[in-house]
């Protein structure tokens, strides 16, 4: 077959809204209709249901993944005793996470096998099953592309506890290079991420292409009122014309809030001069987490706690309606994949003030419709903001460069052509060798119809 797929198989580990959301469940979600849309027909080889992941708050038919070409295949994941919260911590991931991706790989292969699909789209580990599957009869292998997504696993080493953590990541390191060894192709979801995803998962270079997470345009947009935006802002007894920075993301150590706390900590304290624009500004923070007691207490402490606002998770149109209240979007982060957070605050055309952790630096262009400053560090922080805001008829022009950048290079309908445009290229070059390392041991994968099935439609 060397035109377009008509049957794919994607494997992950959690999708919206079947599970808690986050960046790679709304990834998923996206993945899964932008294709159904291109009339491709999708498995979907996931993890059962969750009662969390079930949002009260769904009033949008988009947020069901309900289409006669998609069946959804549950695969059992089960968390081992001690190993903390399912999904999150590095225990866990070491284990139930690759049991999983093992046998998630396995259905896979069956389908694959069976010549009922024509490319496997594994993310993460969820597709380690298939790294080790046999070719067909005919010696030929259904095409695997691979998505390692934000590499956490392989993350930063700059002091003893960094150290220790990419130490204790080793067996899903290891995981992730099988997958990588055995794809046909493998996404870098940003061109700076390129030669990070080659160096960690030792590549060649012709074996990288670039694929971008993307964002839902009209969406995003359906979620978002002005209504709603103008009552958000008094509710947190926000001047018409004071500043609002806003910031969104699960509120662990890794996202750099506390970094951001001390920033705006130095800006109350005058320590980086006049506040300028930031007269009755509010920061207020979306999302949920592990970190959040040690955040709550840090604001406390540097006497920011009539200033910031810890809201939790919010519904869909909370949330982008907080996009379009606020007047500058702010991610400290200090390690990360491709932020989606940050390209949905791009689409409502805001200017972004964030650091040169992981794909950003693909998203935000100094001058143009932001600032960047390096991972960790207060004071540049503070200082991109208070530049930011004292002059704020700048912020206008530079939202609306946001949104053009993500019309021109990070919406599901470019992200989409250039998927469908490397399934193409590997379905054109069928391999008719095996994956270069020896099937790994454990006969046949379970017969698909042993599993949990859902054909929607």
């Amino acid at each position: 077959m060397t035109g377009q797929p008509r049957r794919v198989a994607v494997l992950a580990r959690g999708v919206y809204p079947l599970h808690p959301y986050g960046g790679l469940e709304r990834h998923v979600f996206d993945l899964v209709r932008f294709l159904l849309a291109r009339d491709v027909a999708v498995t979907l080889i996931t993890r059962p249901p969750t009662a969390a992941g079930q949002h009260a708050d769904q009033q949008h038919a988009d947020d069901r993944l309900e289409h006669p070409a998609l069946s959804t295949l549950y695969v059992p994941y089960w968390t081992f005793p001690l190993a903390g919260r399912r999904g999150t911590t590095i225990a866990d991931r070491n284990t139930a996470y690759l049991w999983f991706g093992w046998r998630a790989g396995r259905v896979a292969a069956r389908l694959a096998s069976d010549r009922r699909v024509d490319i496997v789209h594994g993310l993460g580990a969820s597709s380690l099953g298939y790294a080790g599957a046999r070719p067909c009869d005919d010696g030929r292998r259904v095409p695997f592309i691979f998505n390692p997504q934000g590499l956490e696993e392989f993350g930063t080493t700059q002091n003893a506890v960094g150290r220790l953590k990419r130490l204790a990541y080793v067996p899903l390191q290891a995981a992730v290079r099988r997958c990588a060894a055995a794809a046909d192709r493998v996404i870098a979801t940003d061109r700076v991420l390129v030669a990070p995803v080659r160096a960690h998962l030792d590549l060649a270079e012709d074996k990288v292409c670039v694929v971008p997470n993307a964002v839902d345009i009209k969406l995003c947009e359906s979620w978002a009122s002005s209504d709603t935006a103008a009552e958000l802002r008094r509710r947190v007894d926000l001047k018409p014309d004071a500043p609002l920075l806003l910031s969104v993301g699960r509120i662990e150590e890794n996202k750099g809030f506390h970094v951001l706390a001390h920033a705006l900590g130095e800006i109350a304290a005058g320590s980086v001069g006049p506040e300028g624009g930031m007269a009755g500004w509010r920061w207020v923070l979306v999302g949920d987490g592990p970190f959040r007691g040690r955040l709550e207490r840090l604001v406390v402490r540097l006497g920011l706690g009539s200033q910031v606002v810890l809201l939790g998770r919010l519904s869909d149109a909370e949330l982008h309606s907080w996009y379009r209240a606020a007047t500058l979007f702010v991610h400290p982060t200090l390690y990360e994949g491709s932020s989606l957070v940050t390209l949905e605050a791009m689409v409502h055309r805001r200017a972004v003030v964030a650091t040169t952790a992981g794909g950003l630096p693909d998203k935000v262009y100094p001058g143009v419709n932001g600032w960047l400053v390096s991972p960790g560090q207060a004071a540049p922080l503070a200082a991109a903001i208070r530049e930011a805001l004292s002059n704020r008829g700048q912020l206008r022009q530079m939202g609306d460069h946001s949104r053009s950048i993500v019309e021109q290079r990070f919406s599901w309908n470019v992200a989409v052509d250039q998927l469908l445009g490397v399934y193409r290229e590997v379905l054109a070059n069928p391999s008719k060798r095996p994956t270069g390392r020896r099937s790994i041991p454990g006969g046949r994968p379970p017969a698909v119809s042993t599993l949990k099935r859902n054909d929607s439609g």
